[in-house]
């Protein structure tokens, strides 16, 4: 098979779809692997390291999807990469189209087969590819909301960690999933406060067993939340619904109660967040105020440790398109966790999250005449 690793555009994204290593796998089991130049600069893989491993170099976009018929990326593709893309293509990266009916459309409108990372699973019904993505979001969260509390960058000027003597910052993280757990582990780490906030009770006992106590846990209610937040100096949103538009939890009169300068870090706004006053931002600019509190909006956060992010998610991905590309993707997409990677196929959206979330129509995944059972 024919197969293109793009380079990535959207603002301050330096990972790549696959490493070096990865593409090896690939060309020892006879495929023939394309690299637009230069996608694996920003993780330090040159093009020669690349072509070390028996890939060739694409020039341009362009080259590339011309070249190629399964496209590797890992962000969701800008509107100058979907004029590239055809019928014949099939889509392998993070789509998160819950909270882009525009592009949805113009996946649907291109006739290609895109395949989402976010809800493709594995033999045991987990999230492969979101995991290691999730860890170090929830990782980065407490890092760089620890920088933005800072005096210099707006924030209200307090250590999370605090000193002997003066109190510690508190931490407050909605949801107790990977991105959520990844947040507790470091902000601990770092001595803060932390409280965490969860639906799901055993989700929260996991949690304070893995901690040992060391932090308080609440059954998520809407008072109980409104009255949380009010504390929080770092509010971590870190819900997640697999394929879906993350639910509001935080109202805008909520945000309004909270301290001023604190800083709202929405890890879920890929999927629309979980914050009403959230907003996508970008790396370049990535903070913005509403009712005195900062918010921290960008859509890529492990974008900017690309070696860690992209090695990670090769480990993740690479068994996927190995049996995508050996076995061809009709055949791998008769694997019902695989299936349900497929958000759009031939014009038609197969992912009923992703169909709810705009209004349109849900189709059952069609390959060579017959359904897909769990597509």
């Amino acid at each position: 098979m024919k197969i293109g690793i793009a380079k990535e555009i959207k603002d301050h994204e330096f990972r790549v779809a696959l490493t070096p290593e990865g593409v090896d796998e690939l060309v020892r089991n006879g495929h023939e692997v394309w690299v637009e130049t230069t996608a694996g600069q920003g993780a330090d893989f040159p093009d020669e390291s690349y072509r070390a491993v028996g890939a060739r170099v694409a020039s341009s976009a362009g080259e590339l999807f011309d070249r190629a018929e399964l496209i590797l990326k890992v962000k969701e593709p800008l509107a100058s990469e979907m004029t590239h893309v055809q019928p014949r293509h099939t889509l392998f990266t993070f789509l998160h189209l819950a909270s882009s009916k525009s592009l949805t459309e113009a996946l649907m409108k291109s006739g290609c087969t895109a395949i989402a990372y976010e809800t493709m699973e594995d033999e045991q019904g987990r999230l492969p590819m979101v995991q290691p993505m999730s860890q170090i979001a929830g990782k980065l969260a407490v890092q760089i909301g620890a920088h933005f509390l800072t005096r210099p960058q707006g924030g209200r000027g307090i250590l999370l960690g605090g000193l002997p003597g003066v109190a510690r910052g508190h931490v407050v993280v909605l949801g107790a999933g990977v991105v959520g757990s990844a947040a507790v582990d470091v902000a601990l780490g770092i001595g803060a406060r932390v409280t965490v906030i969860d639906k799901d009770v055993s989700q929260l006992q996991r949690v304070q067993e893995r901690f040992r106590n060391n932090l308080t846990t609440l059954a998520s209610q809407r008072l109980v939340i409104a009255e949380t937040v009010k504390c929080a100096d770092l509010l971590i949103g870190a819900v997640m619904v697999r394929g879906a538009k993350s639910p509001v939890l935080v109202s805008r009169s909520m945000v309004a109660t909270m301290k001023k300068g604190a800083l709202i870090m929405d890890v879920a706004v890929d999927q629309g967040g979980c914050v009403e006053t959230t907003r996508p931002t970008t790396h370049a600019d990535p903070v913005f105020e509403v009712d005195g509190v900062r918010h921290y909006g960008v859509t890529n956060i492990p974008g900017i440790v690309p070696q860690t992010s992209t090695r990670a998610l090769t480990q993740a991905t690479l068994p996927f398109i190995v049996r995508l590309a050996n076995g061809g993707v009709e055949a791998a997409l008769r694997d019902p966790g695989m299936a349900r990677g497929v958000n759009v196929h031939h014009g038609k959206v197969t992912y009923s999250a992703v169909a709810e979330a705009h209004g349109l129509s849900c189709e059952p995944l069609v390959l060579n005449e017959s359904k897909v059972v769990g597509a």
